[in-house]
């Protein structure tokens, strides 16, 4: 059953004026909820916080957070946590109101797990012909604005890719349509830079915290397709997937190499049971 919070009341539906509706002015989370337990919520209520600061969202108290989340989350074996945040109510116009009040919005959504076993057997993925917008004011944030996301995601329908690439309109690989990417070269292991648009997952910054405790040098970098394809591992991650490693972009084939598996192995030791193979 899925449960809603509206400002710490139990409630589904919000003003037509609220600014998340009417102009995508605000943020959100989405938290993995195994056994009871939100799955690393310091890190995406850092995030959250942090981004609100960054575009002059008021944001409640960690605490009043924290609250509404360990109570959803309790009872729930498998389930996602969702949070907005919006600027909330305002007059009609882009400008923002001068002593805005946000809207704070937590919700509990039962999961299932994935069909079939991707984080065994893995996925194959292709490349989208929807481009992601460059903003570097938003970069890194989990913006309500999804649209790019939204149309790549419909290029999957009906298809054997569970997953999609996203590059900017000029040929950089920033992410998939629901995660961030990585990719192991003679190089050592990378994932996309963001400084031009793109999420900092939570998963992606585990992932990169864990590299070097795993003896795996790890970098950022800008990221154009042909390097991508000539890969000898890829995966890609998010909150609640953990990791799912690819075996197929485009026509070529991968194997689930031995990096994606210590890092899957490392992902496992400190909580993510999808990872766990």
């Amino acid at each position: 059953m899925i449960k809603w919070l509206i400002n710490g009341a139990p409630g589904d539906s919000i003003s037509v004026m609220d600014r998340g509706l009417t102009y995508g002015d605000g943020l959100f989370e989405t938290i993995a909820v195994r056994d009871g337990c939100a799955r690393f919520p310091d890190y995406h209520l850092q995030r959250l916080i942090d981004s609100c600061q960054r575009l002059s969202i008021p944001v409640p108290d960690d605490h009043t957070f924290r609250t509404e989340i360990e109570g959803l989350a309790a009872g729930c074996q498998m389930g996602t946590i969702k949070i907005i945040v919006t600027r909330g109510t305002g007059d009609r116009g882009y400008g923002p109101p001068t002593h805005p009040v946000s809207t704070r919005i937590i919700g509990l959504i039962p999961d299932q797990p994935p069909p079939g076993t991707p984080w065994q057997s893995g996925i194959e993925m292709t490349f989208c012909e929807t481009r992601i917008g460059v903003a570097p004011d938003l970069a890194g944030m989990k913006t309500l604005g999804r649209l790019d996301q939204v149309l790549a995601r419909t290029e999957l329908t009906g298809s054997i890719f569970r997953e999609g690439v996203m590059c900017t309109e000029d040929g950089e690989v920033i992410c998939g349509t629901m995660s961030n990417v990585f990719y192991v070269n003679e190089g050592g292991l990378a994932t996309p830079e963001l400084a031009r648009c793109g999420i900092r997952g939570v998963m992606r910054r585990l992932v990169m915290e864990q590299a070097p405790l795993a003896g795996i040098e790890c970098r950022e970098a800008a990221v154009h397709p042909d390097e991508l394809l000539g890969a000898n591992e890829i995966f890609v991650t998010n909150s609640r997937i953990g990791i799912w490693p690819v075996v197929r972009l485009e026509s070529i084939r991968y194997e689930i190499g031995p990096i994606t598996r210590r890092l899957m192995a490392a992902l496992a030791d400190i909580g993510v049971a999808e990872c766990r193979v």
